[in-house]
């Protein structure tokens, strides 16, 4: 375990890092021991600042939810971030790329609660039934650390990543809302363009078979803290794509069909 002071300064790193725009070296290169809880810890430290700052808790992002990233990062559940309001872009927004380090853009459901969620034994179904609306939402993430160490060629850890707000970034929403019994959410859908061509394509039921699973995961990750999901929160459930690098110039739009569409254009 870290020391509350070995954590306070991990967060400043990650602080200073998104402020200054210039990555820092993976925090698990100093911390080679490094443990969830660590990391986490180094998580809510950073949060805790910027809600110091002003921001606003408006949700929570749960990544890592597909099979085949949790074999490609060697964990087997999934992570949480905390969205922030200043993160929140609305279709059809220009977004400066230069104010974010090696982004990307994934493609997500996003469930908005008309009730609250609490506890070990939270249910596809309960989580369904406290859910206002279903929107399609891309994510932009980031990279405080270097996913890949310029240097020494060292590839972060999850314990990077989780520290690091789990690459929270942005998120845009758009398309058409659904109220979340309209449909079988796991066969809502995708297509992901990148400048007029097709990079990504996917189905919700890649996360853990069922969207709505991964808010499960998370209401069990938090119930031993006393920490609820609240009404008006949004939660992104997972992607259902790899994530796309994005650059100044790109214009990125995802077809959800039925579920309407997003798109942003990188400045």
């Amino acid at each position: 375990m870290l020391t509350e002071q070995q954590i306070k300064t991990a967060a400043g790193k990650l602080y200073q890092a998104e402020k200054d725009r210039i990555q820092i070296p993976a925090l698990t290169l100093e911390h080679p021991d490094m443990t969830m809880d660590d990391a986490y810890a180094i998580q809510k430290t950073w949060v805790d600042q910027k809600v110091a700052d002003g921001a606003k808790v408006k949700g929570y992002k749960i990544g890592l939810t597909s099979r085949a990233m949790q074999m490609a990062v060697n964990i087997d559940q999934p992570d949480y971030g905390v969205l922030l309001d200043n993160m929140f872009f609305v279709d059809g927004a220009e977004i400066k790329a230069s104010d974010f380090l090696d982004p990307r853009i994934e493609v997500e459901l996003a469930f908005v609660l008309k009730d609250r969620l609490e506890g070990e034994d939270v249910t596809i179904f309960d989580v369904l039934n406290a859910t206002d609306y279903v929107i399609p939402s891309l994510e932009l993430i980031a990279a405080r650390c270097h996913r890949t160490d310029p240097e020494t060629g060292y590839t972060r850890k999850v314990y990077d990543t989780i520290s690091d707000n789990a690459a929270n970034g942005g998120i845009i929403l758009g398309g058409r809302p659904i109220k979340p019994m309209d449909m079988d959410l796991r066969w809502a859908g995708a297509l992901l363009y990148l400048n007029g061509q097709i990079e990504e394509t996917g189905i919700a039921a890649g996360v853990l078979g069922h969207p709505a699973n991964g808010i499960c995961w998370v209401c069990k990750r938090f119930a031993p803290h006393g920490v609820a999901l609240e009404p008006g929160q949004v939660i992104l459930a997972g992607s259902f794509t790899r994530p796309v690098p994005v650059k100044a110039g790109d214009t990125v739009h995802a077809d959800y069909g039925p579920l309407g569409g997003i798109s942003v254009k990188f400045v």
